[in-house]
C-alpha cells in the first residue's frame, strides 16, 4: 500500500490533478489515459496464471470500468524491495475516461490495484494517469 500511495501523491503533486487539457483540437474532448502494470509473478515464480488473469479482469476490473478497457501482454523488469532487478510477465491494463482527472482516475484505479496485489501476493502495481484529448 505504501507503494500505491506514494505513486497515487506523485501523480498529484506533479500537476496530473490540474486535469485534462484546456482545449482540444476540434473533433476532440479532454478525458484521461489512465494505465495499470500487473505483474504475474512473486519470487521469481508465476503467480497469475491465465485462468487468474481472466477471473479477476471478470471479477473487479470489467465491473470498475464497463465502459471500456484495453488490456496487453507485457514484459515488465522492475528492482522491488530486496533490492534485486525481477523481470515477469505483465498485463497492462489501459483505460481512457472521457471528461475525468487524474485524481478521479487514480480513485478508480486504487481499488483495482489493491485488489490485485491482495489477491495475488504482489508487492506494487504502477498506476498512471495524463491528461489527453480523445474521441470514439
Amino acid at each position: 500500500m505504501k507503494r500505491l500511495t506514494i505513486l497515487l501523491a506523485a501523480l498529484l503533486a506533479a500537476g496530473c490533478a490540474a486535469g485534462p487539457p484546456d482545449s482540444c483540437p476540434a473533433g476532440l474532448t479532454p478525458g484521461v489515459r489512465a494505465e495499470a502494470f500487473f505483474g504475474r509473478s512473486a519470487a521469481g515464480v508465476q503467480v497469475v496464471d491465465d485462468a487468474g488473469w481472466a477471473a479477476f479482469l471478470d471479477q473487479v476490473v470489467t465491473p470498475a470500468f464497463p465502459d471500456g478497457l484495453t488490456v496487453l501482454d507485457a514484459a515488465g523488469q522492475w528492482r522491488g524491495s530486496t533490492g534485486q532487478v525481477a523481470r515477469e510477465a505483465a498485463k497492462l491494463l489501459v483505460v481512457v475516461l472521457p471528461g475525468a482527472d487524474a485524481a478521479q482516475a487514480a480513485d478508480r484505479l486504487a481499488p483495482v490495484a489493491s485488489e490485485y496485489r491482495e489477491r495475488f501476493g504482489q508487492e506494487s502495481v504502477l498506476l498512471l494517469a495524463a491528461p489527453t484529448c480523445l474521441r470514439f
